[in-house]
């Protein structure tokens, strides 16, 4: 692709007159695609004063905007086979410049792809924190922020080639699917590293490595049964983007006449999307409103906007042969827009799954988010989109396990009252669980180190209902407190991701002994868990807390699991007569963690602070 892309600007440049086209998105398509008739947004100075013509390919549509530099040219590829196809640009009649637009051969069976699901373990990185695989791109002469790993908020050079050299060690963990958060270019002048604020929606960051890079982790990770999710942010972009500096339309971002230069901060009330009694100016500023001065609000409701972001989620699922989308700040784009963002990326790949941020504080308002909601039927309103995340088990998992006494509101009830509003959830197997991610605390800051009660919350995300997601470092118990030190400090560098780190933590003769105790007890739950059916797609039946002691069941037509988490400070005895219901005809079971036989006749014990997983 990069050499078709140095031809196209040579091409131009010595064939260029009047206009110059510098920008063409996207760059080429594929053969039998449902979303076939495919807008390329063409930007160059006054571009729009040329005449547009094709050979062998419909051009259905060209238009124009106030700004005399874009074309946006809607070509018609249904039926088309793939080759090149002959665009030509013309002033009075004269050819001014010529693009071949190329139709590739798409990957066999490419609709059907299948999205992860609750058969899979995600893991999430911060590339630029996890591995630096090749030294040479930590600084980029295209891009201005430096490497500097001194400074806890720079870039520290972690890139593709780092996540690519250690595909193993996820392997081996039980991790079945990746995501990493956005490698897509960020050209703001500081804090890049996290890549949230994007200056070039078709381009891999030269720090991160290249768009070649990125499709031969994903081939890497194919290779090895793993499936690979792309962090896609729609909400906003960088200020730095080539697109924001030269405004397509007035309306391409939200410009606010009472605000700084066009920002209004956004309220954060994303309850305002569906509060039957909210007032229009407060939804709109959720909705409208900037996540920062440096990050200019997306317009979703502008078409020109909203084919711009549909094909270039397609465009990379095809190119990168994605299994998955996490889509950034979800609630808080224009909804509308949003639906049929996630619509049209779904008619394509029925099979996909896209799992979106909505950071809400209640089930009710997390569950409006999922297709077909109950809540949503209310508003008159449908997202499409397959899975949301459980922020409400996240919440309750950085309280419970430090909460040694129980009564209504503490301890095990917290999950036990989480779990107990599943109903409100249209299909509760596709929802993200967690103990913490690159926005939160770490988990094992808020446990202050305790491994015991690490593996607790990691037996719950592991065990109930939905797909757990483990952050990066989790597994060796890195901490990091962001409430102290900033966000710097829970997207720490994973030891050993660096040449000349003191420790390698990805081998377990580089790890410590309490290293190897939390990376032990994730691998060998993981590893059970990705063979253990009934927990990917069961029923659950929970029984009430009691001190502190909570049991559940996973189970379906074949088999049936046992989960007792003793979150109490003490040996508890457990009595079996409770679970008649779901016990009879069983007399024992296995806990498979450490292969212990337990007698379920009348009742048994178990340590403080352990979990037992028994199958039946």
């Amino acid at each position: 692709m990069k050499k078709q892309l140095y031809l196209f600007a040579f091409l131009f440049c010595y064939l260029g007159a009047n206009a110059q086209i510098q920008h063409l998105e996207p760059s080429f398509w594929w053969e039998g695609m449902k979303y076939h008739q495919v807008q390329i947004m063409v930007h160059g100075k006054n571009i729009a004063n040329l005449s547009v013509s094709a050979k062998n390919i419909e051009i259905l549509e060209v238009t124009k905007t106030q700004n005399p530099n874009y074309l946006f040219v809607t070509l018609e590829t249904q039926n088309l086979t793939s080759g090149t196809y002959p665009i030509t640009f013309k002033k009075n009649k004269k050819v001014v410049q010529h693009y071949n637009f190329e139709i590739k051969t798409r990957r066999i069976n490419s609709s059907q792809r299948k999205g992860f699901d609750s058969s899979d373990a995600i893991y999430l990185i911060m590339p630029d924190r996890f591995s630096n695989g090749n030294p040479d791109n930590d600084s980029m002469k295209s891009v201005t922020e430096k490497a500097d790993r001194k400074n806890k908020d720079g870039r520290h050079g972690g890139d593709i080639q780092g996540i690519i050299n250690h595909v193993d060690y996820l392997k081996d963990l039980g991790i079945t699917t990746l995501w990493s958060t956005p490698l897509l270019e960020d050209n703001e002048p500081v804090t890049t590293y996290h890549t949230y604020a994007q200056s070039d929606l078709y381009k891999i960051d030269p720090r991160f490595g290249t768009n070649k890079e990125y499709l031969s982790l994903s081939k890497e990770l194919h290779k090895k049964d793993m499936k690979l999710v792309m962090d896609y942010v729609t909400n906003h972009w960088s200020s730095k983007h080539w697109m924001i500096q030269d405004l397509p339309t007035p309306d391409w971002i939200h410009v606010w006449a009472d605000g700084d230069k066009g920002f209004k901060r956004s309220n954060y009330r994303m309850t305002s999307q569906f509060d039957t009694n909210a007032s229009n100016i407060d939804s709109k500023e959720c909705m409208d409103g900037w996540f920062d001065s440096s990050m200019p609000d997306i317009n979703q409701q502008n078409p020109l906007v909203l084919n711009y972001l549909i094909q270039n989620a397609i465009w990379w699922i095809e190119y990168a042969n994605l299994d998955g989308l996490r889509v950034d700040t979800y609630s808080y784009n224009d909804k509308d827009g949003i639906a049929k963002w996630t619509k049209t990326i779904m008619g394509e790949y029925p099979n996909f799954n896209i799992v979106g941020e909505v950071w809400m504080q209640s089930q009710a308002q997390i569950s409006f988010w999922q297709k077909d909601s109950k809540i949503g039927k209310i508003k008159n309103y449908n997202s499409y989109l397959p899975s949301v995340m459980d922020f409400t088990l996240h919440n309750a998992i950085t309280q419970m396990f430090n909460e040694d006494n129980q009564d209504w509101n503490t301890g095990m009830m917290r999950a036990y009252e989480n779990f107990a509003n599943d109903f409100l959830y249209p299909n509760i197997d596709n929802i993200l669980v967690f103990a913490a991610n690159h926005d939160t605390n770490r988990i094992n800051e808020i446990l202050d180190g305790d491994v015991n009660k690490y593996k607790l919350a990691i037996t719950l995300i592991s065990t109930i209902r939905g797909i757990p997601q483990l952050y990066y470092g989790d597994e060796i118990g890195m901490r990091g407190d962001k409430n102290k030190h900033g966000d710097g400090d829970i997207r720490r560098d994973f030891p050993g991701g660096w040449k000349n780190d003191s420790q390698n933590a990805f081998l377990q003769n580089g790890r410590t002994p309490k290293q190897n105790e939390y990376h032990n007890f994730t691998k060998k739950l993981l590893q059970w868990r990705k063979n253990t059916p009934v927990i990917h797609t069961g029923k659950t039946k929970h029984f009430l807390p009691i001190n502190n002691v909570y049991t559940y069941f996973r189970y379906d037509d074949t088999k049936k699991v046992m989960v007792v988490i003793n979150n109490s400070n003490q040996t508890q005895t457990v009595n079996c007569n409770r679970f008649k219901e779901i016990l009879s005809g069983y007399s024992s079971g296995v806990d498979f963690i450490s292969n212990q036989k337990i007698n379920l006749e009348t009742s048994f014990s178990i340590k403080a602070k352990t979990s037992y997983v028994i199958e039946l």
